[in-house]
């Protein structure tokens, strides 16, 4: 029953995870294109406080929005806060996690070929790297350097590619990218719990006692707000990338990850200046598409010199049973599944040459078998790729 509880979680807390983010992500994308879509107020909005207003029209309905400079004079008797959505979206991507690469350790976090952990270190190890990033991204946040965009950005981008190298190094390849986006995740719910809503919270209380709300916790929030903006694409590519292991199985994927967040943070900054009124800046958008072939390009498998003669197919299905039978057989004897992933069998030929396309990617890239934890030799690996290309 192991197998089917584990899948049963996974389901339940993958699901819940896409439908929060879903909200949280639409609110943050909504109020960053509202906030950079605001007009110039009218003489009676201005005399009133507003700092920018806007008409727009959605589902049938005509709504008039405005945003104040720092607060309204007497406090709305119903005011709706944004948090639950960032906090409820961190809450289950964290439990999926512990899911599985926690539960799952021995076939998806650990890589005996990079570092021969237990699954309690393996585990104490991942804890470390998500707690010294998130501190760090706190520590930069704080500092005086928050108050260059350029700078700030520079520093925050060296160092997320160093702790993308880093797990690349330490997990099996689809837990690094997975680390790595569980660190983004991490620091933009941070953004929301130790930064926006505090500020917010002291937004509130100033209006509620009827002082002049200091314009420094606006302007923290905002920062913190728009930092999420930036890193919502890359986190968004990792999310989904464990379906793509041609790109956390590269022998370099950590630099594939450092050039996916560059083409995305070109795509936000070219939509932002759009969105502000900016005029249009195709330049961005160029560069992100020459940079994305470029990055396709150079990403491409190499090909497998062939070793000896090619191998038959009994031989390919020697290594197959050996190698990968574990999980894909009709009734997989690996204690994490109890039905082959992805409905995936290769106990037959014309299995094998079915899924061939599959495998080649998988072999290729090395993402099968899971950390190859059925030690599966290179010349193993290149004999079948070789089999499988001339089939």
């Amino acid at each position: 029953m192991e197998g089917y509880i584990f899948d049963w979680l996974n389901l339940f807390l993958r699901w819940f995870h896409v439908l929060a983010g879903i909200a949280w992500i639409g609110a943050s994308f909504y109020f960053v294109w509202l906030d950079l879509s605001l007009e110039k107020p009218s003489d009676e909005n201005e005399a009133r406080g507003i700092k920018g207003q806007l008409s727009a029209i959605h589902g049938g309905g005509f709504y008039e929005v405005v945003k104040y400079k720092l607060g309204p004079q007497v406090m709305p008797a119903n005011l709706h806060w944004f948090k639950w959505e960032a906090y409820t979206t961190w809450l289950t991507g964290f439990s999926l996690l512990a899911v599985m690469y926690y539960w799952g350790a021995q076939q998806y976090l650990i890589d005996p070929a990079k570092v021969a952990f237990s699954p309690a270190a393996a585990i104490g190890s991942s804890l470390l790297f998500l707690a010294v990033g998130f501190a760090v991204y706190e520590l930069l946040i704080k500092s005086p350097l928050r108050n260059s965009n350029k700078g700030f950005a520079s520093v925050l981008f060296v160092f997320l590619v160093f702790m993308a190298w880093l797990a690349d190094q330490l997990f099996a390849d689809r837990a690094a990218y997975i680390h790595v986006g569980a660190l983004i995740g991490s620091i933009m719910a941070g953004n929301v719990f130790f930064g926006i809503m505090p500020s917010q919270r002291e937004l509130v209380r100033a209006v509620t006692a009827g002082e002049t709300p200091d314009a420094r916790y606006a302007m923290l929030a905002k920062l913190r707000s728009t930092h999420n903006n930036y890193l919502t694409l890359p986190l968004v590519f990792i999310m989904i990338s464990n379906h793509y292991p041609m790109t956390y199985g590269h022998e370099y994927a950590w630099l594939v990850l450092a050039m996916i967040a560059v083409i995305t943070g070109l795509v936000r900054h070219f939509l932002n200046l759009k969105t502000q009124g900016a005029g249009v800046k195709p330049g961005y958008l160029i560069s992100a598409f020459i940079l994305t072939v470029a990055l396709a390009f150079w990403m491409a498998p190499k090909p497998v010199a062939t070793v000896g003669s090619v191998i038959n197919a009994d031989l390919a299905l020697h290594i197959t049973h050996l190698r990968c039978a574990e999980c894909h057989a009709e009734s997989p004897t690996s204690d994490m599944f109890k039905t082959p992933p992805a409905g995936i069998i290769l106990e037959s030929e014309a299995q094998l040459l079915q899924y061939k396309d599959r495998m080649l990617s998988a072999l290729q890239t090395g993402y099968m078998p899971l950390a190859n934890i059925t030690a599966m030799t290179e010349d193993e690996r290149a004999q079948l790729i070789v089999w499988l290309q001339a089939n």
